[in-house]
């Protein structure tokens, strides 16, 4: 299959035609390397999320055995641990257990008074940037802003902030397809260290509860339903982990997709109304997250052809986003683009919790660079990382002239 090459530079620079082969080619198809069928269209993807056949772990109903599918190496049990009991790759009835708790320290009012903060954080980072005449606007506006704004949400002090992000990055290694030996050494070690981090700092909030979502985590309960601790800690994970890998990625991917595209941009900076509709079309254009995975739990059928359970599916979300059966024009920018069923924060009972402070992440970091620096340019061309599920930049060199 030369149309999807996960590991080539040159897929990986602009993966968008080679998913338009992918879909010309039929509904669902077999790749070998990672053992997965791939789904590229988005009425696929779409339903698929939504069917409960599929579930993001298998083991609320089989053994590995059972299912065909050989246990995690032992020496990858701090990260299996952590990860297993995050709302992410769990499922009912434990999945509407956590969500329906989480859900109660991440209100909407709890996001919505974040509001002036995130402003405030991403109009001192810009007005820095400016000062300097520019800079990498990944490290020096896209990564700090929402860091700040979801460790000052989960209570972590400014102090012990440093480690966040290298965490986030070795533990986000293993969502990579087919991850080395080397990168799960990396994500087993972040497992260690941020767990024994948030473990100490849930023994304070005990002792002194705040106004933070670890206090709120610890608060939460319905009768007698509590999360656990390693609940907690692998949830306040998750939060940080997914509350700003997509914002920094949407952030650059979505800045460099502007300067490529310059009468966009131009209508941009002269009509600020445009911002909302921005945000979501630059998701869509270029996928911050460009694959899931699902287990097939019972049998499903796409298209005439039998995907047994055991099997895993891999929903190519950049390409059901840019699918010409839903999207006009799929390969265009179109800041204007209404009808917008992107599906870049997934669906489901999956859904991105943390979506509505996403939005606000990136409306704050835009609206600043486009009212503090105007006449920001592109220095340099970047380069991409050498990921494909979590799509990003190395830096994105930019000038204020």
């Amino acid at each position: 299959m030369t149309a999807f090459d996960p590991w080539d530079p040159d897929f990986l620079a602009d993966p968008y035609p080679s998913y338009a082969e992918l879909r010309a080619r039929g509904r669902v198809q077999y790749f070998e390397p990672t053992d997965q069928w791939l789904v590229p269209h988005h009425a696929d993807v779409s339903a698929l999320l939504r069917d409960r056949r599929l579930g993001r772990t298998y083991q609320h109903r089989f053994t590995h055995e059972d299912f065909g599918r050989t246990a995690p190496p032992p020496e990858h049990e701090p990260f299996r641990t952590l990860n297993d009991h995050g709302m992410l790759d769990l499922e009912p009835p434990d999945h509407t257990r956590i969500r329906r708790l989480v859900s109660k320290a991440f209100t909407p009012r709890t996001v919505e008074r974040l509001k002036p903060y995130v402003a405030k954080l991403a109009g001192e980072l810009v007005d820095r940037l400016v000062g300097a005449g520019g800079g990498d606007l990944l490290t020096d506006v896209a990564e700090p802003l929402p860091v700040a704004v979801i460790a000052e949400m989960l209570g972590i002090p400014e102090a012990d902030r440093a480690p966040l992000r290298p965490w986030s990055a070795d533990i986000c290694g293993m969502y990579e397809l087919n991850p080395s030996e080397d990168t799960a050494a990396k994500a087993v070690r972040a497992s260690v260290e941020f767990s024994a981090y948030l473990r100490e700092l849930i023994a304070e909030r005990r002792a002194a509860p705040g106004d933070d979502l670890i206090s709120g985590l610890i608060e939460a309960h319905d009768e007698d339903d509590r999360l656990t601790e390693q609940e907690m800690i692998s949830t306040a994970v998750l939060l940080l982990n997914a509350g700003h890998e997509a914002t920094v990625n949407a952030t650059v991917n979505g800045w460099y997709a502007l300067f490529r595209n310059p009468a966009q941009l131009a209508a941009l900076r002269a009509d600020h109304s445009l911002i909302p509709p921005a945000i979501e079309e630059l998701m869509r254009y270029d996928t911050p997250l460009q694959l899931f995975e699902r287990w097939v739990l019972d049998e499903i059928e796409i298209d005439g052809t039998t995907i047994p359970r055991g099997a895993e599916i891999a929903m190519l979300f950049g390409s059901a986003n840019h699918d010409a059966a839903v999207f006009e024009a799929p390969d265009r920018l179109d800041l204007t683009r209404r009808d917008n069923p992107h599906i870049s924060f997934s669906a489901g009972i999956h859904y991105c919790i943390g979506a509505p402070l996403a939005r606000i992440e990136l409306a704050a970091s835009m609206t600043a660079l486009l009212e503090r620096a105007p006449t920001l340019t592109l220095a340099a061309e970047p380069e991409r990382k050498p990921n494909f599920v979590i799509r990003g930049l190395e830096e994105l060199r930019v000038e204020v002239g």
